[in-house]
Order: C-alpha cells, then structure tokens, then sequence
C-alpha cells in the first residue's frame, strides 16, 4: 500500500507539472515583468485556482497579466499609500506563523480614510510587499484580522469590499492561506453574509471566525501560531503596538528591494515624521549643467 501511495505521489507530480508546461504553451513567449512574474509556481496557483484545468486558468492568468500591465501593482511605493497606513489598519507583522507564511493584520476599526480607490490601492501594496517577503519555496500567506474598535462607522462599504475580494480571487488566486477573524462582533455577521456571495467556495472555507471564549478558537490559533509571537489582542503574549514611522522606513527599505527584484530604475525616497517624500529636484540649472 506504501508503494502504491509513493507511486500515486509521482504520478500527481507529473501530471502537475505537465499541466504547467500545457499552460506556458498556451500563454505564448513572455518578456520583461511578465516573465518574472510567471514562475512555474505562478503557473501552478492559476491551475490550482481553476482546478487544473489549462483554459481557464490560460484566460485566468491573461486578464491577470492585462490588469497588472494597466494597475502596476509593483510600481507602487509607500510614499503614495502611506497616509492609508497612519493608524496601522493594515500592516505586515514581524513574525511569522508556524509555517513560515509571512502574516498580514487588519485592523478594519482604524479605517481612518474614505476613499474606495486609496483604500484598495493601500492593500494591493501590501500584499505585493507580503510576497515579496515570503519565504524561498512558499507561496502563500496569512491574515489576521483584529476587530477592536469595529463598528458600523468603520465598516468598509459592501461595493469595495466586493471589489477587494474580485482582486484578490481574480489575481491573487491561492496566496491566501488562512484568514483568522477575531472576535468580530455580532452585527458583522449581517456584513460578512453580504460579502460571502462574492466569495469563492474554496476561499470561504479559508475563512475562519475566532473568538478567545471558545476552546476550539483557542486551540486552532495556536494550531497556526507561537503564543509567544502572537500579539495579545489575538490571545498570545506578545505585545504589537504599531509604529506608523518604524513601519515606514521598513517599507521604504522594502521599496528598494521590489524595485531590484522587478528591474525598475528608480531613485530612493527619504523618511520623516513616518511619511516617505520624494528627494527635492534639483535646480534647473543644475539640471541643465
């Protein structure tokens, strides 16, 4: 039986990577970003997320190839979304969970800004910034998300977040790998009702609602996390008090590296007060000399 399993395993293998190589075929000869960004992994989630059928996931990845050619995800730098940030209702996390997935919190009671468009382009920064940051040989991610201070005030509006999650289902197809909502309160259950119609089955089921009375919440956060790493508002010990200028230079560091990796000349910006500016030009007769 250990045979056949061993030997089943391989088969699998094969036909995935077979099914990778049906898919480079399909999409034709890339150059540039788009090379970078179609890595045989790349390939292997569109698959996943279209349940291994090419077509799909060839049309999958095309639409996602189109809206990153006219969006630039990776052109976004923290200087242009860091106002979204200032009360940390989004931010990438010091630790790691316990598979070494890099973790992403939320704070949907911080939203302090109102514009749909900044909001979404604030967390597409984010979760370009996640990835490149993740681990060699990992894919996905996890989110935290803390619902203190929540309320209907706070709540973003149900178009955005359907738009939110057409972006993250549409081109960000398997980097999630668990979502923890923690301790939500009751009314936002109406809310998530609401959202869930625009949510993919198999996404939904990655979505898990926590709360620190209930012996199985406990038990799965720590499943999933090192109490120790865990900050306190998700019923570790840690301590996170975000730091809206430390963050800041993180991100401006990080910008230095997404721009390496994607091959994008671009001077550096410097950091104060937590806001990223761009150097002052020089005078135009400086410029012309």
């Amino acid at each position: 039986m250990f045979l056949r399993r061993k030997h089943t395993q391989k088969d699998d293998s094969e036909q995935r990577d077979a099914k990778v190589i049906e898919l480079r075929t399909a999409i034709g000869p890339l150059s540039g970003r788009c090379s970078l960004f179609c890595t045989d992994a790349c390939l292997m989630r569109y698959l996943e997320a279209r349940n291994w059928n090419v077509d799909k996931a060839r049309k999958m990845l095309e639409e996602t190839l189109k809206w990153r050619s006219a969006y630039k995800p990776e052109e976004i730098r923290w200087h242009e979304v860091a106002h979204e940030g200032e009360t940390g209702k989004v931010s990438r996390a010091s630790f790691h969970d316990r598979q070494g997935r890099t973790v992403l919190i939320l704070r949907p009671g911080m939203q302090n800004t109102t514009s749909a468009e900044n909001n979404i382009r604030h967390l597409v920064y984010l979760l370009e910034n996640a990835i490149i940051n993740l681990s060699e040989g990992q894919e996905q991610m996890s989110w935290l998300i803390d619902f203190t201070g929540f309320s209907l005030n706070t709540s973003v509006p149900i178009r955005t977040a359907r738009d939110i999650i057409y972006i993250l289902q549409s081109h960000y197809p398997e980097r999630l790998a668990i979502a923890f909502l923690y301790n939500p309160p009751r009314f936002f259950e109406a809310f998530y009702k609401a959202v869930r119609y625009f949510l993919d089955p198999k996404t939904a089921q990655k979505v898990k609602f926590v709360y620190p009375k209930n012996k199985d919440s406990v038990e799965m956060m720590q499943l999933y996390f090192d109490i120790e790493n865990l900050p306190n508002e998700f019923g570790g010990n840690a301590t996170l008090k975000y730091d809206h200028e430390e963050f800041s230079r993180l991100m401006a560091q990080d910008d230095v590296k997404t721009a390496k990796f994607w091959g994008i000349d671009e001077k550096p910006y410097q950091i104060g007060n937590g806001h990223s500016v761009a150097p002052e030009p020089a005078p135009i007769s400086q410029q012309a000399g």
